[in-house]
């Protein structure tokens, strides 16, 4: 492999979206005085938001509307009555909140400092620019990538082959001297290998995908880079 370029997803991937968000929605949850447990709410609220993200992938709904509608949706299905105005304040405070906690998997620092020698790191995503950076500074890890592509940047999302065309251009590089990791399929994976890069999938599935390199931890990736 002919690797001089790699490109990290961030949430999912590096920075622990899970935990943080948990730690997050904990903090609102008590400041509003909303009557639910953390663990009840985030059961409904997961697969919510999983669906609105990929609608907004898919350019079918607008970055107000995922932010809004997942939380209506969640509080309908658990027949929780709350105003419209308290859904947006809850809104703005997870977006303010989110980057405030800042833990990471397991070994990212570790495999940082170890591909940093010999490679020339970036970051491609499609979290909300105003949080990406910040997360990034206040997890201490902000300095080891040249460039930060977020897909609000590019005027599309991952796995749309300009976000990738993009993120090559600015990291002065070209495809076959490129690899992706990240934790989507489909976003990550399909969309670097479409463009001609190669990729790494983190995941934690039991029966990976095939014809991919799959790791379960970062430490892995010592193995192949």
């Amino acid at each position: 492999m002919n690797i001089k370029h790699i490109f990290f997803d961030l949430d999912h991937t590096l920075w622990d979206f899970d935990k943080n968000s948990k730690l997050t929605f904990k903090q609102i949850i008590e400041e509003q005085g909303v009557k639910l447990n953390v663990d009840e709410f985030l059961n409904i609220y997961l697969p919510i938001n999983l669906k609105y993200w990929k609608l907004y992938r898919d350019e079918k709904v607008s970055k107000s509307t995922l932010r809004y509608g997942r939380l209506k949706e969640t509080f309908d299905a658990l027949n929780y009555k709350i105003s419209d105005d308290l859904i947006s304040i809850i809104s703005e405070d997870y977006i303010k909140y989110l980057p405030n906690y800042n833990h990471l998997f397991e070994g990212t620092v570790e495999v940082l400092e170890y591909l940093k020698q010999k490679y020339e790191l970036h970051i491609i995503t499609n979290g909300f620019e105003e949080v990406q950076n910040l997360k990034m500074q206040k997890a201490g890890i902000d300095t080891y990538f040249k460039e930060v592509i977020t897909s609000e940047s590019v005027g599309v999302k991952k796995p749309n082959p300009k976000v990738f065309e993009f993120a090559l251009m600015k990291a002065e590089t070209i495809a076959k001297e490129a690899i992706m990791i990240g934790d989507s399929y489909e976003a990550d994976i399909l969309g670097a290998l479409n463009c001609g890069m190669l990729a790494i999938h983190f995941t934690n599935e039991t029966t990976p995908k095939k014809g991919v390199i799959n790791i379960q931890s970062l430490i892995q990736l010592k193995q192949y880079l």
